[in-house]
């Protein structure tokens, strides 16, 4: 039952579980690929070993497509079976102990212990296996967060929330991945550089995510929901959102994942790259003592001042109507993507930051309140399954191909502290990633002219 006033313990549950999904999804985004990269493939791997297994952006690319195959998946079959057996609060907090368990487990990967455990002797079945068991891994991880955050998480959310407060509710979420990136970035930092190991890294984000689950247990309540008879068919449900005729009756909640999928698929061109970017090929042009240039500080003032102000009236003006956020929003998001192909040095970065990111929370808050709002309240965990394919698995097989055809165009090695040389990421994925981010104006149109009233999908049904 929608709640159109959320309580504070819906608030602390909400924010608390979006919090810690949003720090072990960021960490499994982005520092499990900077771990293949500056661990598996780096840290005293040999040139031989390198050159016979697959080059590292490849296997990132091959990571990231697996994690979203799973992802989809898991959500379909979780989604459905929490639906049926009216048990969010269970598979939300056993889910999340477990995901956690699995990520800390990651702190015992080595090509070390791998060496060991397989008994392997050739430097290059040594790295092969290795890079396997991460994806394999990343694949187990993603079962555990997708059955919990993704599938279940969701659809909790949905059922505790209505479309009037919505847009409130997907501000606050749109918050957290910035909260959260910042958090992970400022300690995955830290194991990106050396400073700590990988292994203490991912034991302590794992044991935060356990401990979540824990307070799950006691803090979470199942809402109250139509209950979904016992003699429905599972297999039925699992694919009730890919019938004609479901599509058909819900036109603007497809409409509204279309655009969300072009969406997501241009940011996944560039992000799996995005910190191996910053670290190889920006970074690096900066001497230490540049880093106490005022020039720095004052970009990075311009940067978050424009940045605020401009997702503030952004979602101000969609509040009265999505249209006034969503298109300029996606303007903004195009322009910052073309300007980081520009950006070279890290004030040009830091001033391109700004209209990729107004762009990016515009959109998330509103594309994700759209969804939620379109979809049928009496099916919101089968629903999860549709919103990942365009959300996660499209994105995330197509996105991170696309960055690596374009970065592979650029030809951009560099050579580690081993004499090993790597390929690097270029700024052409987020060329490649605009182009992309102009699709999104395609639906967007079409679902612009049915208008966002959710009523209105009913009456024309």
């Amino acid at each position: 039952m929608h709640q159109t006033k959320i309580s504070g313990r819906l608030w602390f549950n909400m924010i608390l579980f979006g919090l810690v999904g949003q720090l072990a999804w960021n960490v499994e985004n982005m520092y499990f690929n900077t771990f293949l990269y500056n661990s598996i493939y780096s840290n005293g791997a040999s040139q031989t070993a390198i050159d016979g297994t697959m080059p590292v952006m490849t296997a990132i690319s091959i990571m990231v497509a697996l994690s979203a195959a799973t992802a989809v998946i898991t959500t379909f079959v979780m989604g459905t079976l929490s639906d049926r057996l009216n048990r969010r609060k269970l598979f939300i907090s056993i889910g999340y102990i477990l995901w956690g368990i699995v990520t800390a487990l990651f702190g015992l990967i080595s090509r070390d212990h791998i060496a060991a455990l397989l008994h392997l002797s050739d430097e290059v079945k040594i790295l092969t296996a290795t890079v396997w068991t991460v994806i394999l891994m990343d694949c187990l991880m993603t079962f555990m967060g997708s059955t919990s955050n993704d599938s279940v998480f969701n659809a909790w959310v949905t059922d505790v929330t209505a479309p009037e407060n919505r847009p409130k509710v997907e501000t606050v979420f749109a918050a957290l991945p910035i909260v959260a990136l910042g958090a992970v970035v400022s300690v995955g930092s830290l194991a990106q550089s050396g400073v700590i190991g990988y292994d203490i890294f991912f034991l302590g984000l794992g044991g935060f995510v356990v401990l979540c689950g824990i307070v799950g247990l006691f803090t979470l309540q199942d809402p109250p929901r139509h209950i979904v008879s016992s003699n429905a068919n599972y297999w039925s449900d699992l694919f009730y959102g890919f019938r004609p005729s479901v599509i058909r009756t819900h036109k603007r909640l497809y409409l509204a994942l279309s655009t969300l999928g072009f969406f997501a698929i241009a940011v996944q061109v560039f992000f799996p790259y995005l910190l191996i970017y910053l670290q190889y090929m920006v970074l690096p042009g900066v001497p230490a003592m540049d880093l106490w240039d005022t020039s720095y500080y004052i970009c990075a003032a311009v940067c978050v001042i424009v940045l605020l102000g401009g997702i503030i009236v952004l979602l101000k003006l969609g509040g009265k109507n999505k249209v006034y956020a969503m298109v300029p929003g996606s303007i903004c998001f195009v322009a910052g993507l073309v300007a980081l192909f520009f950006a070279h040095d890290v004030r040009a970065v830091l001033l391109a930051v700004a209209p990729t990111i107004i762009g990016y929370a515009v959109l998330m808050i509103m594309l994700n309140a759209s969804v939620r709002d379109f979809t049928p309240e009496d099916k919101a965990g089968q629903f999860q399954g549709i919103r990942m394919i365009f959300y996660v698995l499209l994105p995330m097989v197509i996105g991170p191909f696309l960055g690596n055809l374009s970065s592979a165009s650029s030809a951009v090695q560099y050579t580690d502290e081993y004499g090993v040389s790597q390929n690097a990421p270029t700024s052409a994925m987020f060329l490649c990633a605009a182009a992309v981010a102009v699709l999104v104006f395609l639906p967007l149109g079409f679902l612009i002219k049915k208008g966002f009233t959710p009523s209105a999908e009913e009456n024309e049904a």
